[in-house]
């Protein structure tokens, strides 16, 4: 049916949706219209033409109504049902828009995509075929239009299913700067307007690796519906046997859902190796049938609660390494399943923890926890009529090891905070706080406390305390009122019963491994990173703060010691405390300007004149270039101290072993290229702990990327080998990945 329309109308609004129906209605829209007595209808001028979700434009149409074929010429535009545009110098349609061939064509699509062809012809609506096609997504030069773009597919014919939006070529060449680097004898790829549909992805080729040999991988796309969808990927490698992953993922309106895993035959066979303590291992069976699970999910309960879970496993870490599972270089797998509450002022976190050792030279199934359950709840309540504010905080758990201690904790720790001032511009802190543990432990003769007392144990601590906290900042201007400097100075008392050895009283450690005493503590209440172990006796701690701002320049100082009443070996070796007068923390910061930012921190001992620790971070040039220079100094490896009975063996060769590591890198970018590198080197081991590099390209439709890791991490008595991993990025298309 065809229908005239007497006067122009002001705008027509094309919407997305399904192919025209030949039996829509058209309208149309002309200057001027003629009619001849053979039964064509010519319309000229500035014709416009719709069907359905349809729209055409073009200098001349012409209609003929006995065979019911529309031809149209001259600037010709068609506007499609998913929003691409079609151009072209001649068409001609049958059954409306239905059916029809055209010469020129030109189709403009989502993300600046272009097809083009010689001629075309359209099947149903639904498929468009083009001979001596042309696919890019570059921009074309506007001073050079006849230029070949950065990257093109050249085919020879090519069809446009716009049912299934598939776009498919025959016998095509992939050409960069109008030169052919590849042949594809058929080639499908994905509608730019789809972002998502099912379909084999880019595969990927690697020539050589340690483990794999040289191996291709082959990944499938599954769109299961508009939330959910499955990645599968197949690895086939010629030095070991296959791999299957998949990865399926879900988002809800309440949560989602991602879980990875895979399965293989792996060949490798391990032999002996030395661990870290000395010790020869044997070799192990781990091989064979492998396999691993990353799985996590969160979800909304209501506007208060979520609940999710992060599992995490792997059959061996060996297995990790051969088949580059994500993940391999760390030293454990933690998983967790928790629930998590908010409130005005307060939150609640119930949850199970687990753990798996990666590196078994090191770290050892048997001897990680399992957490089974654990209870964190935090209160900070408002102001009260005194002025001060009330907290509360408890972390409860029952903590299980196949080797070692098994105990349960209830803590509760309450606090109360009152800030004022005074004339003079002091500004005073008083705070009380009490600390109270309860445990029942068993197996404590095990690591990592090494008491000598067997079966269970009862034991508890209850630490009151109060501190008086001053700070007074003077401040001055200089340089003529376009600078400031800040003096002040900082005194802090606390009082508490003195807390004796407690690493003698059977109480078990799971949170106070460590001591850290730096200029970020030196104001804490307690400066153990948990709560088992507790700072108690009479101490008070003095600082001066500066700062110097000036013009663009910045100068930060914070200096201060402890003095202590009462001196115990509760803190592992190193910690600063071992006199009544503290080793001495400081730290500075200098930006000169916004090119460059130094800061350095460290603790100096009087007594040995030695640095117990320090380190230090060095940034430094312009947006398009920039380096950044780190280091890190003690005098030991404090992870390694609970490692061995140190009781009555001592400490263990790894323990005493410096850490001195430096860091370096460097990154810049210049028009469309950019580079960066990076190396960490132990000082005190004489080696490497990991460097690499990347140097890549970028444009409007392309992108090419060279990635070179390597990490020196042994795990199992050897390491993963080099990697250089080269990306090819095509806009529209995809990531294309070459393993090195």
């Amino acid at each position: 049916m065809l229908a005239n329309t007497t006067q122009r109308a002001n705008t027509h609004i094309i919407v997305v949706g399904r192919p025209t129906s030949q039996s829509d209605p058209m309208t149309y829209l002309t200057d001027r219209e003629s009619y001849a007595k053979n039964g064509i209808v010519t319309w000229k001028g500035n014709v416009r033409v719709w069907q359905g979700d349809h729209a055409m434009r073009a200098d001349k149409i012409t209609y003929d109504r006995n065979t019911g074929v529309l031809s149209a010429k001259g600037h010709v535009a068609i506007v499609e049902p998913d929003g691409s545009t079609t151009y072209a110098d001649y068409i001609e349609f049958s059954h409306g828009m239905h059916d029809g061939i055209g010469t020129a064509i030109y189709i403009r699509m989502e993300d600046n995509a272009k097809l083009a062809g010689s001629g075309m012809r359209r099947t149903n609506g639904l498929l468009n075929d083009l001979s001596h096609a042309v696919y890019t997504a570059c921009q074309v030069c506007e001073k050079k239009p006849d230029a070949p773009p950065f990257w093109q597919f050249q085919a020879y014919d090519a069809t446009q299913d716009v049912e299934h939006k598939r776009i498919e070529f025959d016998h095509a060449w992939l050409k960069m700067l109008g030169f052919p680097v590849f042949y594809f004898p058929f080639f499908s790829m994905t509608d730019p307007s789809v972002k998502r549909q099912s379909g084999f992805l880019m595969p990927g080729v690697s020539p050589h690796d340690r483990y794999l040999g040289t191996y291709v991988t082959i990944p499938y796309f599954w769109a299961i519906d508009k939330q959910q969808d499955l990645t599968v990927r197949g690895l086939f490698s010629s030095k070991t046997g296959p791999e299957l992953t998949s990865e399926y993922r879900n988002r809800m309106n309440f949560g989602q859902v991602d879980i990875t895993g895979g399965i293989a035959y792996d060949t490798h066979h391990e032999s002996q190796f030395t661990n870290a303590f000395g010790n020869e291992s044997g070799s192990t069976n781990e091989y064979g049938i492998q396999g691993y699970v990353f799985a996590r999910g969160d979800f909304a309960i209501n506007r208060n609660w979520q609940a999710g879970a992060n599992i995490n496993l792997a059959s061996t870490a060996n297995y990790m390494r051969d088949y580059r599972v994500p993940g391999y270089g760390q030293e454990m797998l933690n998983s967790n399943v928790f629930i998590e509450g908010y409130g005005v002022g307060s939150y609640l976190r119930f949850d199970g923890q687990a753990y798996q050792g990666l590196n078994q030279g090191t770290i050892r199934n048997a001897d990680l926890p399992w957490a089974l359950p654990r209870l964190s709840y935090d209160f900070q309540g408002q102001p009260d009529i005194l002025g001060g504010r009330f907290s509360l905080h408890t972390t409860d758990f029952n903590l299980w090891r196949k080797n070692g201690v098994s105990d349960q904790r209830g803590e509760l720790q309450m606090q109360w905070d009152r800030p004022f001032h005074n004339r003079l511009g002091q500004q005073w802190l008083l705070t009380a706080r009490l600390d109270s543990n309860v445990y029942h432990a068993t197996s404590l003769y095990q690591q990592p406390t090494y008491y000598p007392a067997h079966g269970s144990q009862v034991s508890g601590q209850v630490l009151p305390t109060i501190a008086m906290k001053m700070n007074w900042p003077f401040l001055r201007s200089f340089a003529k009122g376009h600078g400031s400097q800040i003096f002040e100075p900082i005194i802090q008392a606390i009082a508490a019963p003195n807390t004796g050895n407690s690493s003698n009283r059977s109480m078990p450690n799971e949170d106070s491994l460590s001591y850290e005493f730096t200029d970020t503590t030196l104001f804490s209440l307690n400066r153990y990173l948990g709560t088992d172990r507790l700072d108690g006796g009479l101490r008070g701690n003095v600082g001066i703060h500066q700062n110097w701002t000036w013009n663009g320049h910045s100068v930060d100082a914070l200096f201060g010691e402890s003095f202590q009443q009462h001196i115990d070996h509760n803190r592992i070796p190193y910690s600063g405390l071992d006199h009544h007068l503290s080793d001495p923390v400081g730290r500075v910061r200098v930006t000169p300007n916004q090119y460059v930012d130094v800061t350095a921190r460290g603790r100096y001992n009087p007594w040995t004149r030695q640095f117990d620790y320090g380190e230090g971070l060095l940034s430094t040039g312009i947006p398009a270039l920039r380096f950044t220079a780190g280091y890190v100094y003690a005098p030991v490896t404090p992870y390694y101290y609970y490692a061995t009975d140190y009781r009555t063996q001592g400490v263990n060769a790894p323990y005493v072993v410096k850490t001195s590591e430096i860091t370096g890198g460097v990154s810049t970018h210049w028009r469309q290229y950019h580079a960066s590198a990076f190396f960490r080197r132990s000082l005190s081991r004489k080696q490497f702990v990991a460097n690499g590099a990347t140097i890549g390209y970028a444009n409007d439709c392309f992108g090419l990327d060279v990635m070179y890791i390597k990490q020196y991490t042994r795990i199992g008595g050897e390491q993963r080998n080099t990697t250089v991993l080269f990306n090819f990025t095509f806009k529209t298309i995809g990531t294309f990945g070459i393993n090195g």
